[in-house]
């Protein structure tokens, strides 16, 4: 062989295990499937592909996506206290990990009227409802039952 055929071979190969080791780190560096993960950080992240579909798929507008309870949970709970609007009984907790934000209402949840002079006094949002659900305050869209916002143990 000729020093520059030698050469010339020698570039290939060592082009050719440049470009494998390359494609090898970045594989490395790539996040894993999902579900196979390391770690417990993230406790659902196992169960993220049935929930992240399904989510996608609500109706959820997104004029729905900007409508916030407007008050906080301190507020309402405070409200709640002086129209005696206490001791309602939690949720079960399988019920209570379905009631979420973009979620529609779970069925067959016990939904407690609230009396009207309590919720005159939370804000007015047209084409929802404030509803008591087990001992959380939840601002639902009429036309959807889709949860807008849940404010945590107002009831409790």
């Amino acid at each position: 062989m000729t020093p520059s055929l030698k050469h010339r071979s020698f570039s290939r190969a060592l082009l050719a295990s440049a470009l494998i080791c390359s494609l090898s780190v970045t594989s490395v560096w790539a996040d894993p499937p999902e579900g196979k993960g390391h770690g417990k950080g993230n406790s659902h992240h196992g169960h993220k592909s049935k929930h992240h579909k399904s989510e996608h798929k609500t109706d959820f507008s997104t004029t729905d996506a900007l409508i916030a309870a407007g008050i906080t949970v301190a507020a309402a709970r405070s409200l709640a206290l002086n129209n005696q609007l206490i001791q309602f009984s939690p949720l079960p907790p399988g019920i209570q990990k379905n009631l979420m934000r973009g979620k529609p209402l779970p069925p067959g949840i016990a939904k407690k009227v609230l009396p009207v002079p309590f919720i005159k006094q939370l804000p007015h949002h047209p084409g929802y409802e404030w509803r008591a659900v087990g001992s959380d305050l939840v601002l639902v869209a009429l036309s959807t039952a889709i949860v807008v916002d849940v404010l945590k143990n107002v009831f409790d």
